[in-house]
């Protein structure tokens, strides 16, 4: 969809079809790919970039994630020669975005989260005795919808605090990845 030409630090933005038999509930979906070098002015805007986006495609929710960190979030759902999937560094297994149940229900979480009202109603977010720290970094957009950070800096799953910041999420939020009981 667009592309900067410049290759000491390339933007892209990429939209691709996800088609209804691989998507939750049967319903076909659109998903928005943007790729950005992680340097400080990037870092300063990606929240929002990330809103911008999410605001303006009508989206349920979205992620922003360095890459390093989005591979092994990645590998949460990705089944392996062996059967299920093993998820890196304790994270929990996720179900194949087929078997989620509903569109508004994230696939997986990332360092900035954007949640519709739709789909913050449908995590139970916020919960003001709960996600304290999480307000905390978080922001509330023009449409009741939310970008939360998980972490300040850049996700870094070789950071201890920033691993244990990301297993609190998914504990608090279990119906991402379609890991509640129905």
């Amino acid at each position: 969809m667009l592309c900067n030409g410049d290759e000491r630090a390339p933007v892209t933005i990429a939209g691709l079809p996800r088609p209804a038999r691989l998507s939750p509930n049967g319903e076909s979906q659109f998903e928005i790919h943007a790729e950005l070098p992680l340097d400080a002015t990037v870092i300063a805007a990606a929240a929002d970039v990330l809103e911008v986006l999410g605001e303006g495609a009508h989206a349920f929710w979205g992620r922003a994630t360095p890459g390093g960190a989005a591979l092994e979030i990645a590998e949460q759902t990705s089944p392996t020669l062996g059967g299920p999937p093993r998820p890196p560094r304790g994270l929990p297994a996720l179900k194949l975005f087929k078997d989620i149940r509903a569109p508004e229900t994230p696939y997986y979480l990332g360092w900035l989260n954007y949640w519709s009202a739709t789909t913050a109603r449908a995590i139970g977010f916020p919960d003001p005795t709960r996600d304290a720290e999480l307000l905390s970094r978080a922001r509330r957009t023009a449409t009741g919808g939310w970008i939360v950070r998980l972490t300040e800096a850049p996700l870094d799953l070789d950071n201890p605090a920033h691993l244990d910041a990301l297993l609190r999420a998914y504990e608090r939020f279990p119906e991402i990845g379609g890991r509640a009981a129905p």
